[in-house]
């Protein structure tokens, strides 16, 4: 028997009724974002390691241990170029506002990513995986401290919107280039006799980073949801001319953690509106159910049928435990008449009397379209 394959280590599927939750962030994340007027951008992958390299800081836990790198192929010359898989949003944004020439437009380009793949080889930790999927905003070009306020409170209504609440915001400076160093030199002098008391305690991040820094935690766990901060330095080091910058990138999966915790649940997948079953064992009973099926379904009304030659008593049941609120009933009768019993399933689940009326199949599509419960997915 051939061995069966399971998903990777820190590696997740996303199943289908997780998936409410993931479009409920979605919606916000795009809501939100294009309120505030950041426009989407989506950047490869796969970027040059040296991309990375140069943008995280030689000596971070990101390039130090985290990051996919491989060779890519040879070319004609044998050359190999070193690549990897991103593992964090800013420098592939920032590598695209250069390379297409997005300066001189009018300033600040305000853009967001959404859903977009990071990869890291950590450690796994609640909330976080080895593949994990951000949503995150990058303003370039501007380093007005208003820019600043704007990113922060966009964040908080992303979190807000999804009906998230205890969220807590801590905002700081770590200096500039004029006054960090100095600041790190007295730093290291203070630590360095508590270095054997605080090596497992120190976490590196991302060293572009400057002047305004922030990030919201929950106050239910003390788990951070996020980070950013300003970046006025990366387009330099990535061969670009000084530009001011401020991003953030916030976990989709520790965002849906979060949501659990605090039991907001997205709303449900929109249930079918029909469902058709057939009582008859000829080729004919199934031919007019899958084009009644495909009629309403070319007309925008969700629905279902059976498959395989099921009896109509387990078409039935699978009709009820689809949550649809009518089934289509197609028997002899009605395949000889041209028409089709509309089975109200909502009023038999309430336990009233369940309603049945006869449409001719032509007047089925406007009977269904005139019911409260299409008028109301259409609004």
């Amino acid at each position: 028997m051939p061995e069966q394959f399971k998903a990777l280590q820190g590696f997740k599927d996303i199943l289908p009724d997780e998936q409410p939750y993931w479009r409920r962030v979605e919606r916000v994340a795009t809501e939100v974002a294009t309120l505030y007027g950041y426009r989407r951008i989506e950047t490869p992958t796969l970027e040059e390691t040296a991309v990375f390299l140069h943008t995280a800081g030689v000596g971070t836990d990101i390039v130090e241990k985290e990051m996919y790198s491989f060779d890519d192929r040879a070319d004609k010359e044998g050359n190999r170029t070193n690549l990897t898989l991103r593992p964090e949003g800013t420098a592939g944004v920032v590598r695209a506002y250069l390379e297409h020439g997005m300066f001189r437009l009018a300033q600040p380009v305000k853009v967001y990513y959404l859903n977009e793949p990071m990869f890291r080889h950590e450690k796994p930790q609640a909330g976080r995986v080895r593949e994990h999927h951000q949503f995150g905003c990058e303003a370039l070009g501007d380093g007005d401290p208003a820019i600043d306020a704007e990113m922060i409170a966009l964040l908080y209504d992303f979190y807000a919107n999804l009906g998230l609440k205890h969220i807590r915001v801590f905002i700081n400076s770590i200096g500039d280039g004029n006054c960090r160093p100095q600041y790190i030199e007295i730093l290291k002098d203070y630590y360095r006799p508590l270095l054997a008391e605080l090596d497992p305690l120190i976490v590196r991040g991302l060293d572009y980073y400057t002047r305004t820094v922030f990030e919201f935690t929950s106050d239910i766990d003390k788990l951070a949801l996020n980070g950013g901060g300003r970046y006025d330095g990366l387009a330099e080091i990535l061969g670009g001319a000084y530009t001011p910058g401020i991003g953030f990138g916030a976990g989709i999966e520790r965002t849906i953690l979060e949501m659990k915790r605090q039991q907001v649940t997205p709303p449900a997948e929109e249930r079918p509106l029909a469902f058709v079953v057939y009582f008859g064992k000829s080729p004919e009973y199934k031919e007019v159910s899958v084009r009644i099926v495909a009629t309403l379904r070319h007309n925008r009304i969700k629905t279902e049928m059976a498959y395989g030659e099921r009896s109509a008593k387990s078409q039935m049941k699978q009709a009820n435990n689809s949550g649809a609120s009518y089934a289509i009933l197609i028997g002899e009768q009605e395949l000889a008449g041209g028409f089709v019993t509309v089975k109200d399933l909502q009023a038999e689940g309430l336990g009233t009397e369940s309603k049945q009326v006869e449409v001719k199949e032509e007047e089925l599509v406007g009977y269904l379209k005139g019911r409260p419960e299409q008028r109301k997915s259409q609004d």
